[in-house]
């Protein structure tokens, strides 16, 4: 799921980041590798990124040219010393907006070569010289984009905290718009899929974050997370009926036929369009990692909700509806009854399904009367502490 966006390009580092990820995944076949490679190696050399070039070689991706490795070194250390030669002239010569403009360029120059460390630094630094809100916020976003080309979670979380801070001094509605995205990438990807819809769904028709992915990408993470999250009646009005998403959402694969006809309870189209966008969600770095779970919770949502039109019903005619064999749906059904993910019983006897539903207001008064049971023991033992 890569490529630039319409209205806007995708951060070259992210790109880079997808097509390492790639490389990284026994799914992908070995004549793709080789074409990954070799474009791995052009962005490296491109943008001189030595401490990436190094590593890489270390962990077998690509073989290190020591002679490379050396002249790219070169070239930061003296492109290096270029810039701290216009920051003491700045200092010394120009106004303070100069002086910041000195200090950003290297900054970027850091993030281009790869140097996480040294971009955060010299970031913080330019951070001291900025006055602006809006301008503070433009350097969280080049610490959230280091972030994500690194995985590195706690950066991201930590950057996205600050820009909130920031948005409690001021700070305009674009910048604001854009970090739900990125914060709701963050959250899909520490599997928080709740809150990463929720943000999603705010941003469908504000999106302009076209440096993380085109807009067709942010559709499909957005249907994705919606249907484990929403109920019907939400998933119906926010995201089935969405002229936004209805716009593009032609244009990923088998994603129209995966939500209409969970919808329309069309079970084995269902199927069918969910095993054609496996591939994609398991080659996402973003959802790789939550595949197993992802897969998990959708057969739930969709099983309650065959299971939710009847008291009962035989193992058969689940079987035909979802287009595989009774041994398929005994074997599923069983997991997900064990793992207190259905509420419904089988009679292996009779091969039927028997639903047990649960009673909200039965278990409402239970767990009413078990917090009032321990409400009275706790008060029970402080006024003997307080009789001593």
């Amino acid at each position: 799921m890569d490529g630039g966006g319409d209205e806007g390009k995708q951060q070259p580092h992210l790109v880079l980041a997808h097509k390492l990820f790639l490389l990284s995944q026994p799914d992908v076949d070995d004549l793709a590798k080789v074409a990954l490679r070799e474009d791995v190696l052009a962005a490296v050399k491109s943008d001189d990124m030595a401490a990436l070039y190094e590593s890489l070689g270390a962990d077998g991706v690509l073989e290190t040219d020591a002679a490379l490795l050396a002249e790219m070194r070169g070239r930061i250390e003296e492109e290096t010393r270029k810039f701290d030669e216009k920051i003491a002239d700045a200092e010394e010569n120009l106004g303070e907006s100069e002086v910041r403009e000195a200090h950003l360029a290297k900054s970027l120059y850091f993030i281009r070569v790869g140097e996480k460390e040294k971009a955060l630094e010299q970031l913080k630094i330019t951070e001291g010289k900025t006055v602006a809100v809006g301008q503070k916020m433009d350097l969280v976003f080049y610490a959230l984009q280091i972030g994500l080309f690194h995985m590195d979670f706690d950066l991201i979380s930590k950057s996205i905290d600050k820009a909130k801070i920031l948005f409690e001094e001021g700070g305009d509605w674009e910048r604001k718009n854009r970090l739900k995205v990125y914060e709701g990438l963050y959250c899909m990807a520490t599997r928080d899929f709740k809150k990463a819809t929720s943000l999603f769904l705010d941003s469908i028709s504000t999106f302009t974050t076209y440096e993380l992915f085109p807009y067709d990408t942010f559709i499909f993470y957005t249907v994705l997370t919606s249907v484990i999250t929403l109920d019907r009646v939400s998933l119906k009005q926010k995201v089935v009926d969405a002229p936004e998403i209805l716009a593009v959402i032609g244009k990923v694969p088998h994603l129209s036929e995966f939500l209409n006809s969970l919808y329309n309870c069309q079970y084995k189209s269902f199927f069918v369009a969910f095993s054609g966008l496996t591939e994609q969600i398991k080659l996402d770095r973003y959802l790789q990692p939550h595949f197993r779970y992802f897969m998990r919770e959708v057969r739930t949502v969709v099983y309650s909700q065959f299971l939710e039109s009847y008291k009962s019903v035989t193992m058969e005619a689940m079987a035909n509806s979802f287009g595989v064999t009774v041994d398929f749906i005994d074997q599923e059904l069983s997991r997900f009854i064990a793992a207190g993910k259905l509420h419904c019983k089988i009679d292996k006897v009779a091969g039927v399904l028997e639903t047990n539903r649960p009673d909200s207001r039965n278990a409402f008064y239970q767990s009413t009367i078990k917090q009032g049971d321990f409400l009275l023991n706790r008060i029970q033992k402080l006024s003997r502490v307080i009789d001593l």
